[in-house]
């Protein structure tokens, strides 16, 4: 296994080389969860074929020419995976694998188990401090508590300084009350906090509202400034309100970005899945890589601020990648105080 900070020199060989720097790699479309804002679980995505560990391991070794890339090991719920820690040992020996979950299967051996085989960071989605709504809004009981649970646990399973865990939050249409509690939540865990605006791609829904006089950048870039925890990229955050009022375009998939759905078809983003430009297994990194800055030319959709878009894009600014250098190329997995906790 390449080491963790040759990995993040072979980041800079990716940027260099004009290859993307993240990939989310769709291990599952299956999900135990019933959440109101995503639509996966409704339609037939979960009976999808599924990749088997030889083929990821074939995969990130090919994509493993370029260099290195932060690859997002998701779903569904990647942890329905019985296999999802050897997925994150062969990914693991030339990337930096995370997985966002909803928590619900994590338990003290797997999570011991993910970071042995090194995973990189993971992400637990938490929108609300209130139990019931959140549950309510994930569509399964005991989600909540297991969430914060999954929070303890893998904040202690750590085993290397640059392993980091973080507490995700969806920003919907109600819950700009809950960042706060929930950035508090994160730092009594000693864990980051991170936070995305939903996509009406992904949910339809047009509903998002200022609330309180203030706008949601504004708001957002306060409580930065305030908790140590607080991990999205500030220039992330400056573009919320444009992101929910209209949106934002010049999107850089294709080129800092892109999808391997779980066939091994690669489109531009996620979102981009029923069009792709190429095949991990089937084309060569070569055309690959032509296709993907193809496809991404002249992009202006301007439909989503996910964390795959914003924050990625934020580090072609120097600005953004000054901000981020600590836990980007650092090893600092851990929030560097808990003052506010």
């Amino acid at each position: 296994m390449i080491r963790s900070q040759d990995k993040k020199w072979r980041l800079l060989r990716s940027r260099l080389g004009r290859h993307p720097l993240w990939c989310a790699w769709q291990v599952t479309y299956r999900c135990n969860f019933r959440c109101s804002f995503c639509h996966y679980w409704r339609d037939e995505m979960g009976r999808l074929p599924e990749q088997t560990v030889e083929q990821f391991e074939y995969g990130a070794g090919k994509l493993g020419r370029w260099g290195s890339m932060m690859i997002s090991l998701a779903g569904g719920e990647p942890l329905l995976r019985d296999d999802i820690v050897d997925i994150v040992r062969v990914v693991g020996r030339w990337h930096l694998p995370f997985i966002t979950t909803n928590g619900y299967l994590v338990t003290e051996p797997l999570a011991r188990e993910l970071f042995s085989a090194g995973l990189w960071g993971i992400s637990i989605s938490i929108d609300y401090t209130d139990e019931a709504r959140h549950d309510r809004a994930r569509g399964m009981e005991g989600a909540y508590t297991q969430a914060v649970k999954a929070l303890e646990i893998c904040s202690q399973a750590r085993q290397y300084p640059w392993q980091r865990v973080n507490l995700m939050c969806v920003l919907l249409d109600d819950n700009l009350d809950q960042v706060e509690p929930l950035i508090q939540l994160a730092a009594r865990y000693g864990v980051y906090f991170m936070i995305q605006p939903y996509s009406v791609m992904k949910t339809g829904s047009r509903k998002f509202r200022y609330t309180g006089g203030v706008s949601v950048s504004t708001h957002l870039l306060r409580l930065r400034e305030k908790y140590s925890n607080f991990l999205s990229n500030p220039l992330f955050l400056q573009r919320f309100d444009l992101a929910l009022d209209g949106g934002i375009g010049r999107c850089s998939a294709g080129k800092a970005f892109f999808n391997i759905d779980s066939t091994g078809d690669i489109a531009i983003c996620v979102e981009n899945r029923p069009s792709p430009v190429a095949n991990l297994y089937r084309d060569e990194i070569s055309i690959i890589s032509k296709k993907l800055r193809e496809g991404g030319t002249d992009n202006q959709c301007r439909r989503c601020w996910y964390n795959c878009r914003g924050e990625i894009e934020s580090l072609y600014n120097v600005i953004g990648l000054w901000k981020s250098l600590p836990t980007l190329l650092f090893d600092r997995g851990v929030p560097p105080d808990q003052s506010h906790a």
